[in-house]
């Protein structure tokens, strides 16, 4: 008798919309099933994906900034083995010096997106395989030696401190065998690129899952594009 194939399974974190939902579409399409989170029980696009695949597509809520769903995400997904673990959760509250900013709105950029992944991937490693891969969408903004213009401040500070981050994180555990991933999807048509940024998502994400599945098994940390190619830190 003939063993079906394998169908890999992906968690993505921050899937309701933008790159989030770009990346579990792709992935679905793909033939991978595809744990989604959204924040609260508003209908989104992830619900309507989920509709048109239902048996690849699952809908989990998650607020990545409360600890404990996050604890209650990782019990309810017990036993379930995660090929890939992506967190794309972020937000951005506006082009603004860093000088001007509240501290009430950096700390929350701060916690949404450099602190939280790391939380998360602290509390569902586990679930990936030592050949799976944990991700995170980073940017070019992320990047020290490539920003020469300023602006976003905050957001820059947030997607660098996350770097740094994961390579403490890649530090401390220096014999996993996983493979961890910083992603810039490149300037996109989001609600932080603009609806002038020169990529669509669909002209991204799909280079994002190719540079995803080209790295399955490598080990070790890599700051990568959605062409492949290595981001300066």
């Amino acid at each position: 008798m003939t063993e079906s194939p394998h169908r890999p399974t992906a968690l993505i974190v921050g899937a309701s919309r933008a790159l989030g939902l770009g990346l579990a579409t792709e992935l679905a399409h793909r033939g991978w099933t595809v744990i989604g989170t959204v924040r609260g029980a508003a209908r989104t696009g992830l619900h309507d994906l989920a509709d048109r695949c239902a048996d690849r597509v699952e809908v989990e809520i998650l607020d990545v900034t409360e600890p404990a769903q996050i604890v209650e995400l990782r019990n309810r997904l017990d036993g379930r083995a995660l090929d890939l673990l992506f967190v794309n959760a972020a937000v951005t509250r506006g082009n603004v010096p860093a000088a001007d900013v509240p501290a009430e709105v950096f700390a929350e950029v701060m916690v949404t997106n450099a602190l939280s992944p790391m939380r998360i991937i602290d509390s569902l490693r586990d679930l990936v395989p030592p050949s799976g891969t944990i991700g995170v969408m980073s940017s070019s903004q992320g990047s020290i030696s490539l920003n020469t213009v300023g602006g976003q401040d905050v957001y820059r500070a947030s997607k660098a401190a996350l770097n740094q981050l994961m390579r403490s994180h890649a530090g401390r555990h220096a014999d996993d065998p996983r493979t961890l991933l910083l992603l810039n999807p490149g300037h996109v048509q989001t609600d932080l690129g603009g609806q002038h940024a020169p990529l669509t998502i669909e002209d991204s994400i799909p280079g994002v899952v190719d540079t995803i599945t080209a790295h399955h098994g490598d080990g070790g940390l890599h700051f990568l594009d959605y062409h492949n190619q290595t981001v300066p830190w």
